[in-house]
């Protein structure tokens, strides 16, 4: 019976080998390949991504979900591979730059994350939000990745914000 251990991956080095693994299944992929993995994606069934042999010589698991509950519109396979061709650029470009990317943890759950690169695209004129978490958690051995949508508002919201509160610093008292 295989034995399993946890081993610690630098955060660069894992978001590197999951914009790989996505890059692979999606861009270098035949397009019926790729077509087939949104499908089942869009449905709300995991897709293997591939085993990966670790350092140590133990193997991982890399699984993908999608949560598409946020979309704003109709999701089609063009609209998911224009955010997930976004969504690789902003992190690999993030990568090099060797920015300081915030992680964001699951209350109580130091196992979940979400990466805070964000991949904004528009579709129909209405923007959409696509981030990258994971899930490490799930069974010995295996990572699953998450994409997902983000409501657009709560990043609007914000530059609203911003936005009215340089307006008043520029109106004469």
């Amino acid at each position: 019976m295989p034995q399993y251990q946890s081993q610690s991956i630098p955060r660069e080095k894992f978001m590197l080998m999951a914009v790989n693994l996505l890059h692979k299944a999606f861009v270098e992929a035949a397009r019926t390949d790729a077509k087939n993995a949104f499908r089942d994606i869009s449905e709300s069934r995991d897709v293997n991504l591939a085993t990966v042999r670790m350092e140590d010589q133990s193997t991982s698991r890399f699984r993908l979900m999608l949560d598409h509950s946020e979309y704003q519109g109709k999701l089609n396979y063009g609209a998911f591979r224009s955010s997930l061709g976004t969504l690789i650029t902003n992190i690999t470009q993030a990568l090099r730059d060797e920015r300081e990317v915030n992680v964001f943890n699951a209350q109580g759950d130091a196992n979940t994350m979400i990466f805070g690169v964000t991949a904004v695209t528009l579709e129909d004129d209405k923007p959409n939000v696509m981030v990258l978490g994971a899930d490490l958690g799930t069974a010995a051995g295996e990572v699953m990745l998450r994409l997902m949508y983000l409501d657009p508002k709560q990043f609007t919201a914000e530059e609203e914000v911003a936005v009215q509160r340089a307006g008043d610093e520029q109106r004469p008292a």
